[in-house]
């Protein structure tokens, strides 16, 4: 008898890129998530709304997946999520976090379908509130060397104009990502843009 086929990866419902809200944020590296979901919002011709009740700006697409970005500040960000997926009856792995890494290169892509935090203090609340590592997740590059004698003044800091046009490329490429794994699954975006260098070739790289 042939094997039984395996299950179809879940569909991704929910796409929720992370920041902080506030003037004094816009373009820090810090908010790099929150620029993605503004490209796919621009690309899908989405305007985004405000919900009180899930503190998040929000847009719901004409194909059924929802666009979020939390306005809870990072340490919050799984509240927001959480409430918006509970709505909508969208489990952890239909879910697909956007967020800055500061260990990445500048524009460096890297997916994964799980795995903790690594320090980033949104994705945590985000695991916390499902209560699963188990959560889909992008991180964009934001050309930390791990030197900096303040993380987080780095972090929070604005993107110089030496690095404005790596910036633009890796946030249309993180939009890409994320259109591809709605079309064909986490998995098949992972073995295309975690192999994809910045500078347009390709490494041999391996997905994680």
């Amino acid at each position: 008898m042939p094997s039984p086929a395996a299950p179809a990866a879940a569909p991704i419902r929910l796409v929720a890129g992370l920041g902080n809200p506030g003037r004094e944020y816009e373009d820090t590296r810090h908010n790099a998530g929150f620029m993605v979901i503004d490209r796919l919002a621009q690309r899908l011709g989405l305007t985004m709304a405000f919900s009180n009740g899930w503190q998040a700006l929000w847009a719901r697409g004409s194909d059924g997946c929802t666009y979020l970005k939390p306005m809870t500040y990072m340490n919050a960000s799984g509240r927001a999520v959480r409430a918006c997926g509970q709505f909508y009856k969208i489990a952890a792995d239909q879910t697909l976090i956007v967020y800055d890494d500061l260990v990445l290169p500048l524009g460096q892509l890297r997916l994964r379908k799980e795995g903790s935090s690594g320090g980033q203090n949104g994705m945590a609340s985000v695991i916390e509130q499902f209560g699963t590592p188990a959560v889909p997740r992008l991180r964009v590059g934001i050309g930390g060397t791990g030197r900096e004698r303040n993380m987080v003044d780095h972090v929070l800091g604005k993107f110089t104009a030496r690095e404005h046009d790596a910036l633009a490329g890796a946030i249309d490429r993180a939009a890409d990502a994320v259109e591809h794994a709605r079309a064909h699954g986490v998995e098949a975006a992972m073995n295309l843009f975690n192999r994809a260098d910045p500078s347009g070739g390709t490494t041999p790289q391996k997905s994680t």
